[in-house]
């Protein structure tokens, strides 16, 4: 694939920032009545509205096969990031979408109208700090100083955080650009920039496009979570809410299935964003989110990250992470969780 076919990829992503509206409304209720669920009859006629990032959840179900025979339909739309995600949900333009484990925190930060209702889990490997291959930089103490690319209130944003304040660095002490993905990889490949801090599959499509070399990886360092979240508005709605509920089990299945089917679920997902299959193969070899429980270790450990931000001056409110978490759909959730460490 030619670079400038990966940089128009990139770019296509960009088009659902479009639905994303400025959360400016503070809504921290801790808990939400639950509707009364309804029978799959009556779902006949509802359109849940997704939010997706570079085919993720769609490609997902689909390969699994978890888009046959639902009884709703699914519109998804596609965002560049979590934190649009985010705000489409407060404005009411996704019921749905999976995220990373920062957009979250800058949403609650912000009074967002969401609630994290499902949680998921990899090692991390593929949120990494790249840099041009012929780059002084030997560490990220090396970074002082330096130009560094990252999506803002991205997963790769909280785990470029972290790495600083693991070398006793602050955000002040390097110069913070913020970029979405397509224009960090033109920045990055011209030139114009020290390191990107990124996450999969943009990481395995810059190694594979560009001449760069890592850095870092957020293993052992981030946590790396994603979550599922909800607009409160589709969870105080009856209908909205039951198929919620479905939703949530077809992608902790299909994350199940891509598990036990990893060639298959490479090949679908390379044949479904358009990418070279063993730039697929790489990404979701490491970055496939399996279901957790969304219990107090994985709230302690959003938490920290929390106030990692609230310290840097990243947010300006520092929010408390257990009252945007809704365990609502945990029953159906638990015979999918992945316990294995």
């Amino acid at each position: 694939m030619r670079r400038t076919r990966v940089v128009r990829l990139l770019s296509i992503l960009a088009v659902g920032a479009a639905l994303t509206a400025c959360v400016s409304s503070r809504d921290t209720k801790s808990d939400l009545a639950v509707p009364q669920t309804v029978p799959p009859s009556d779902l006949t006629g509802l359109t849940l509205q997704v939010g997706d990032q570079k085919g993720g959840t769609e490609a997902l179900l689909r390969a699994a096969g978890e888009l046959d025979n639902v009884p709703y339909k699914v519109q998804f739309s596609t965002f560049t990031s979590g934190p649009p995600q985010v705000e489409a949900a407060t404005a009411g333009k996704i019921d749905f979408a999976v995220t990373g484990n920062t957009p979250p925190i800058f949403g609650a930060a912000a009074g967002a109208k969401i609630r994290v209702i499902a949680a998921y889990s990899n090692e991390a490997g593929g949120d990494q700090i790249l840099l041009p291959v012929d780059s002084p930089v030997r560490s990220v103490a090396d970074l002082k100083g330096k130009k560094v690319l990252v999506g803002k209130g991205s997963s790769a944003h909280g785990h470029l955080l972290l790495q600083l304040q693991k070398a006793d660095l602050t955000v002040k002490d390097i110069q913070l650009v913020f970029l979405q993905p397509a224009d960090a990889f033109t920045a990055l490949s011209q030139g114009q920039a020290d390191a990107w801090a990124i996450w999969d599959p943009y990481t395995a499509l810059a190694q594979k496009q560009l001449t760069v070399r890592t850095l870092v990886t957020a293993e052992g360092v981030s946590n790396g979570y994603g979550f599922g979240i909800a607009s409160i508005a589709a969870l105080q709605d009856a209908k909205r809410n039951t198929a919620l509920a479905d939703l949530v089990q077809r992608i902790a299945r299909a994350s199940r299935w891509a598990q036990a089917h990893p060639d298959q679920w490479y090949e679908k997902y390379a044949a479904a964003i358009g990418i070279d299959p063993q730039v697929a193969r790489v990404a979701q070899s490491r970055s496939l989110r399996l279901a957790i429980p969304i219990n107090d270790a994985v709230v302690a450990s959003e938490q920290k990250l929390a106030d990692a931000f609230a310290q840097s001056g990243q947010i300006e409110h520092k929010p408390t992470f257990a009252e945007f978490v809704d365990n609502r759909f945990s029953d159906v959730l638990s015979p999918f969780w992945n316990t294995a460490k």
